[in-house]
């Protein structure tokens, strides 16, 4: 008999990893939380590898209203729905900081859509955590993805246009110019080397000192 319910157990937690990419990373979250939970009003950070792979992420913060980062690589607005109760309810932020969209578009997705989904997000995040505030930070521009970087400008414009907490992490890249800096990234073209994140996490210190308190 155990050795069926052992086998069941397997057979369930492969089809969720297989459904869900992500769901090994959301449990390592939750085995942090079981051992020291944030507390509660804090700033949430959750988006895909740009907040993942922040690796000076703490000492950014340190001087910053109290906040912890809950990003996992490669997510979508999608992922960030999914995830939602488990990656966002709980915690009951008083701001939530996302960055999400870049991946979407790079997988196909409209830059109409995805701001559906930004809706859809803020909707549940009014509902289920009254009082809290939700900031987008925009879609970055990389040299792996020049070739969508109109759909970035496009799906910015559109969260910008609703008038809500929004943050340009686009045009900080750019040269006087106009073109992209090019001493930014890893080898990999898409993400942050250190240079590049002390221009992302200052985008994101100075909303935070004009906003949250």
């Amino acid at each position: 008999m155990n050795k069926i319910i052992i086998a069941l157990l397997l057979f369930v937690s492969t089809n969720l990893l297989a459904q869900n990419p992500f769901e090994k990373e959301i449990l390592g979250y939750e085995k942090q939380d079981s051992l020291a939970m944030p507390a509660k009003g804090q700033v949430l950070f959750i988006g895909s590898s740009s907040f993942r792979l922040w690796k000076s992420f703490d000492a950014d913060m340190k001087a910053m209203p109290a906040a912890f980062n809950r990003g996992f690589g490669g997510s979508t607005l999608a992922d960030a729905l999914y995830y939602f109760d488990r990656m966002v309810v709980k915690y009951q932020p008083k701001w939530v900081i996302m960055y999400e969209g870049d991946n979407d578009l790079a997988r196909g997705k409209s830059p109409q859509i995805i701001a559906a989904e930004y809706d859809e997000f803020k909707a549940r995040l009014m509902k289920q955590v009254p009082g809290a505030k939700l900031v987008f930070v925009a879609a970055r521009p990389s040299l792996a993805r020049v070739s969508i970087v109109d759909k970035q400008k496009e799906l910015n414009a559109l969260i910008k246009a609703k008038g809500d907490y929004f943050i340009d992490m686009h045009s900080p890249f750019y040269l006087a110019d106009g073109t992209l800096m090019q001493d930014i990234f890893v080898a990999d073209k898409l993400h942050l080397n250190e240079k590049g994140y002390v221009i992302f996490a200052k985008q994101i210190q100075d909303f935070m000192l004009k906003y949250i308190k």
